[in-house]
């Protein structure tokens, strides 16, 4: 069976005027005028795409699905503007499901009134017995009950630890691990359901999920693998080897597609648990947490690059990105940089990367999985970034043109929960950076979180992501209005946007604009939403 969609505007490099696109067995066959196309497919099933806007669907190569779903289905946080009103939201919930176990998402202290995250104490007079899990915005800490850290034999012990403020480190992930066997079976599945629906409804295909023994565990990623749904899920298990023997064995029971995604080397800028080399603006007496030394992160990719398996890092602060570069250099030694590249080695976040350490890893062809919202929502001179660190150190962080010029491979993601599952979002943020210099063209952030991202996720023949005849059929159908050129700002990188490169238009992302919507979503010929 052929469908053959008219009358829309279809991104594609290969036909940057088509209007039309055949679509046979799950596979673009054809595109063209739509003239043609009725001339050519005259018994094909019309679809009037009445102007709109197709191209390439997402994928999101960085999301924790059931977290993410959690937020959906549970207690989202991530728009209160004070301690008050996130307790006073909690309160409301206890009250409206008593004796349920509370599990909650988003509060992001630095934008509140005098800075100050919700106490054990402020927790406790509003859930009472109840036990309640608060993720803060970056999931790095969580404000949690009296009732539920008594659930942890010997809390007090562990790092990370503090009667009154929220945990953090070894600590945090022990009370979120017992703050998720409290869900129900059927709140996992909603859960899980709900993240894949609203990323189909986004426009995407495919997520990476970044799954983990301190993060959901197996049963979470095995009840995930399990589920049946329309968008792919690309598995990635957070876990050290230390030999190519365990790393082998470790894919084999897992099924995961790498040992990468979030293996943390540290933890996040909010939370003061990033691995700076140089103590923290707001907090002179600390440079973060190192989770994993360096001999075991060169352990780890050793064993890897030996066995042909992806392996990868969660790496934000300076001193963590110098710890795996450093570990990455023993690697090419021994194995040689075309080994390396074979691997598709991924570094998630990346956010503080000097010019030299952006040129060795793009020699290497190591992966940068980045989150442009994360610029959008705490950079600039006066956001959290500037906050923990100072202006200049700040300004440095999120280097998209640094690495893109440097030839490092870009694939863009949520990070879900902890932005939202919105791909044009990040696609306008990394085309708007907050620091001159550091953003690119939208159409490179739109490869990054197209073809890019699927390149990150192990698919690299050329054509998945783009909308060619022979490229599987996995697009989306967009309300975008009118089509722009993308010409760059003064302090956009200029690649990709010369029109005889036949690189075909966007939707207008500027800031002032409402983003495209999406009607349709079709990964492989199959429609997922709309």
């Amino acid at each position: 069976m052929t469908t053959l969609l008219l009358g829309g505007r279809v991104h594609s490099p290969s036909h940057p005027d088509a209007t039309a696109m055949a679509v046979r067995d799950g596979v673009v066959a054809w595109l063209g005028s739509d003239d043609v196309g009725r001339d050519q497919y005259g018994d094909a099933e019309i679809v009037d795409l009445a102007g709109a806007f197709v191209a390439p669907a997402f994928v999101d190569s960085h999301i924790h699905v059931t977290s993410t779903g959690l937020q959906l289905t549970g207690v989202d946080l991530s728009t209160t503007t004070s301690k008050q009103q996130c307790l006073r939201l909690i309160a409301e919930h206890a009250v409206a499901h008593p004796g349920r176990p509370i599990w909650a998402h988003g509060w992001d202290d630095t934008a509140w009134p005098g800075d100050q995250a919700p106490s054990t104490a402020e927790l406790d007079a509003v859930v009472g017995s109840t036990p309640a899990y608060l993720a803060r915005i970056d999931v790095h800490s969580a404000a949690a009950s009296s009732a539920l850290r008594s659930l942890v034999p010997g809390l007090p012990a562990v790092a990370g630890f503090d009667p009154q403020r929220p945990l953090s480190g070894a600590a945090h992930h022990l009370v979120r691990a017992q703050a998720r066997a409290h869900l129900t079976a059927a709140q996992r599945d909603d859960a899980r359901r709900a993240a894949l629906d609203a990323a189909a409804a986004a426009g995407i295909v495919a997520v990476h999920e970044c799954a983990g023994p301190e993060i959901g565990g197996s049963d979470d990623w095995q009840e995930l693998r399990a589920t049946e749904h329309g968008v792919e899920v690309i598995g990635y298990w957070g876990e050290a080897v230390s030999s190519a023997a365990q790393a082998r064995a470790l894919i084999e029971a897992t099924a995961a597609h790498g040992l990468a995604g979030d293996l943390f080397v540290d933890g996040a800028l909010g939370s003061h648990t990033a691995w700076l080399s140089e103590p923290y603006a707001d907090d002179p007496g600390t440079c973060g947490n190192c989770y994993l030394d360096p001999e075991t992160v060169t352990e780890h990719l050793m064993s890897c690059t030996e066995a042909g398996i992806t392996a990868g890092f969660h790496v934000i602060g300076d001193a963590a990105v110098g710890a795996v570069v450093d570990a990455l250099e023993q690697v090419v030694a021994r194995f040689g940089a075309p080994a390396v590249a074979r691997c598709g080695h991924r570094l998630e976040h990346l956010e503080m990367v000097s010019a030299q350490q952006a040129a060795t890893l793009g020699q290497w062809g190591v992966v940068a999985s980045m989150q442009p919202m994360f610029d959008a929502r705490w950079g600039g001179s006066t956001g959290m970034y500037a906050r923990r660190l100072g202006v200049d150190r700040a300004a440095q962080l999120n280097p998209f043109s640094l690495l893109a010029s440097a030839g490092v491979p870009l694939a863009f993601g949520s990070d879900a929960p902890v932005t939202s599952i919105d791909p044009w979002a990040a696609v306008r943020a990394a085309g708007h950076h907050q620091t001159e210099g550091s953003a690119i063209s939208m159409r490179a952030a739109f490869a990054a979180a197209t073809r890019g991202a699927w390149r990150a996720g192990g698919v690299r023949d050329g054509i998945t992501g783009t909308l060619v005849p022979g490229a599987p059929a996995s697009y989306a159908v967009w309300d975008a209005g009118s089509l722009d050129v993308v010409a760059p700002a003064d302090n956009v990188a200029r690649w990709s946007t010369d029109p005889r490169s036949r690189v075909p238009e966007l939707p207008s992302l500027d800031l002032s604009e409402p983003l495209p919507r999406c009607l349709q979503t079709v990964h492989r010929g199959v429609v997922l939403y709309g």
